[in-house]
């Protein structure tokens, strides 16, 4: 589907740097997926992060004495996107590259996407 002539195009945001809610285009690496059981209604979920590195948790206070505060993980975006009606979503898997578009919203905490357009941008290679 070809953009109206009229409209720009909308800049690419970080995972970290999504709005609340709205029409956005983002990108970022899978962190995770999630498959339901078929007896639970299909659905596909998985979750996007800026980076592929692992999580880097802080020095608590054992560490590092001048740390003055727990460890714990290094906070980051996240993105929860959900593929309704689908099992699997192929060339999705935990360390793809991913670019989406879609409506975004807030639930239960976490931003999530329902149904977005994708580009896988990289695949993890298998080892």
């Amino acid at each position: 589907m070809a953009d109206p002539a009229s409209q720009a195009p909308r800049p690419e945001l970080s995972i970290g740097g999504l709005p609340d809610r709205g029409r956005v285009l983002c990108r970022g690496y899978i962190e995770s997926v999630t498959y339901v059981p078929a007896a639970q209604v299909a659905s596909f979920t998985a979750i996007v992060t800026d980076h592929d590195l692992p999580r880097i948790r802080s020095a608590g206070p054992k560490e590092d004495p001048s740390a003055g505060k727990q460890g714990g993980p290094v906070k980051r975006g996240r993105l929860r996107v959900v593929w309704l009606g689908r099992r699997r979503v192929p060339g999705i898997e935990a360390g793809s590259e991913l670019r989406l578009e879609g409506m975004l919203t807030l639930r239960d905490g976490l931003p999530t996407m329902f149904n977005p357009r994708y580009e896988i941008l990289s695949r993890q290679e298998n080892q």
